[in-house]
This record gives C-alpha cells, sequence and structure tokens, in this order.
C-alpha cells in the first residue's frame, strides 16, 4: 500500500496547476467552468466498518480517480474551444466522446466554414 501513495504530491501539485488554469484560462476565454464536485468525490472513508487502512485508501482513490476526471473534462473542453479538429483515423485510437462534433482530419473546407 505505500508504494500507491507516491503520487500524492504529484497529484496535488497537478491540481494546484489544473485549478489555476481552470479558474483563470476559462475565465479569460469565457469556457463554462467545470464543476469540480461532479468529478471529486471523497466519502467512502465515513463508512464506520472500515479499518483506517481502508479508510485512506478509499479518500486516496476517491481523490485520485476524481483528480482524473476532473482533470480530463477541463482538457476536453480545452480542446473543445481551441481545436475542434478530429484525429487522423487509425485502428487503435479510440475517439474521444467530446469529439463527436469536430471537423474531420483534414477537411480544410469545413474547418473554415466552422471556425474562420
Amino acid at each position: 500500500m505505500p508504494f500507491i501513495w507516491i503520487l500524492i504530491i504529484p497529484m496535488i501539485i497537478l491540481d494546484i496547476f489544473v485549478e489555476l488554469y481552470h479558474q483563470v484560462g476559462f475565465r479569460l476565454c469565457s469556457i463554462p467552468l467545470v464543476k469540480r464536485s461532479n468529478y471529486i468525490k471523497m466519502d467512502r472513508q465515513r463508512l464506520k466498518y472500515l479499518s483506517l487502512v481502508d479508510k485512506m485508501g478509499c479518500a486516496y482513490c476517491g481523490y485520485a480517480n476524481g483528480l482524473a476526471g476532473y482533470f480530463l473534462e477541463i482538457a476536453a473542453r480545452t480542446e473543445k474551444y481551441w481545436c475542434g479538429i478530429k484525429h487522423k483515423k487509425s485502428k487503435d485510437f479510440i475517439e474521444p466522446e467530446h469529439h463527436k462534433d469536430f471537423v474531420e482530419y483534414g477537411d480544410e473546407a469545413a474547418y473554415r466554414k466552422k471556425y474562420l
């Protein structure tokens, strides 16, 4: 278990910088803010039947997985705002859901019509 905790400091640093970017950058560009509580939920550690070690693990996982989802949503909204172009098709790439309304890769006419 102690090994998984090695990421807590980098996660906290990432969280600080992502939140700074989110609060300042999104407001400057008028991008709708992401509601943090929709992604980061830490409640399982309150269960009385868990041991202290289990509670710590549940808090860590709630934070880590929530932060990952929160960061992904912020990155997705950034991509949607700045670069609404799909990636070149490849068999192994799993296209993110937020790409569905993006312009097809290489379609200059569609890009110009939508963004210029």
